[in-house]
């Protein structure tokens, strides 16, 4: 669909590689001027590199840590420094973390896929939110995943964290309407991206069926990483203006339809969102 980022300045978490990269690449395309962060140094300076080889000039790579505000802060900071305003993020930072059964996978790492996917999502809105209330408003997109929309088994760490995301999206979407904030959150599918590799080490905790299936994806090239990225660079932009608080599964919803015909649609119902599901949404009488 047509859109432009022209003279936008965005900011992508976990942008060295997979998913971030690629949705960096689209902002770029789109004449958007882009700071990406990461934490692994070496990774960043080639995935800038990569990106200035490709005829890209509007480009920063930075070292940070989502789950250390100070590193939000100064990233946000030289974004300003380096090209004005902030007007938009999109936070793809990530991590599998803990996997296997319940009963067998290790507290610590457990929450530590938490902290990074969930608390890192907070840290990041937050930051940014403050940020664009100075600014008069902007766009956020958060990257939410497997285990968002049904049950992800070996996988509870990850699946927790992103449904907890979903509703993190819903909730802020609410809260910073008043300043002119809107909030989206994108499912971009199954991207091949190093997390996978995470499942092939895991072998039996991950469960055979998944372990299979993620197997099947890596063979066959997966989701392209493109999609989500597209849907992600969309909703920063000002053909996504009024779209907020919805939950996007970028290869499967139509959201390059959304536009102003469907705009009363997608404020006055709650599709594209999570919720409850009651005997009567099934035709069941007994409630």
């Amino acid at each position: 669909m047509e859109f432009h980022l022209k003279q936008k300045n965005i900011l992508i978490t976990g942008g060295s590689m997979g998913l971030g990269l690629a949705t960096a690449r689209i902002c770029l395309e789109r004449e958007a001027n882009v700071v990406i962060c990461a934490r692994n140094l070496e990774d960043l300076n080639a995935a800038v590199s990569s990106l200035k080889n490709e005829g890209c000039k509007n480009i920063v790579g930075l070292v940070a840590d989502v789950t250390k505000e100070q590193d939000i802060d100064a990233v946000l900071d030289e974004l300003e420094s380096h090209f004005g305003p902030l007007h938009g993020v999109i936070h793809s930072a990530g991590v599998y973390g803990a996997i296997g059964p319940i009963t067998e996978v290790d507290p610590e790492e457990w929450f530590n896929g938490i902290k990074i996917n969930l608390f890192g999502s907070f840290l990041v809105a937050r930051r940014s939110c403050l940020r664009l209330q100075k600014n008069g408003g902007g766009r956020l997109v958060l990257f939410s995943g497997g285990g968002a929309a049904s049950p992800f088994p070996n996988y509870t760490s990850y699946a927790c964290a992103k449904a907890a995301v979903v509703r993190l999206t819903e909730t802020i979407a609410l809260e910073m309407a008043p300043y002119k904030i809107e909030v989206n959150c994108v499912g971009p599918g199954f991207v091949i991206t190093r997390l996978h590799q995470k499942t092939l080490e895991a072998q039996d905790k991950a469960g055979f069926d998944f372990l299979e299936k993620t197997k099947k994806e890596m063979n066959r090239g997966g989701v392209p990483a493109e999609i989500g990225g597209s849907a992600a660079a969309f909703l920063v932009s000002d053909a996504a203006a009024g779209i907020t608080g919805k939950f996007i599964a970028a290869p499967y919803d139509s959201w390059k339809e959304f536009s102003a015909k469907r705009l009363k649609e997608l404020k006055e119902s709650d599709i594209f969102t999570l919720r409850r599901i009651v005997p009567k949404d099934r035709g069941m009488s007994w409630q």
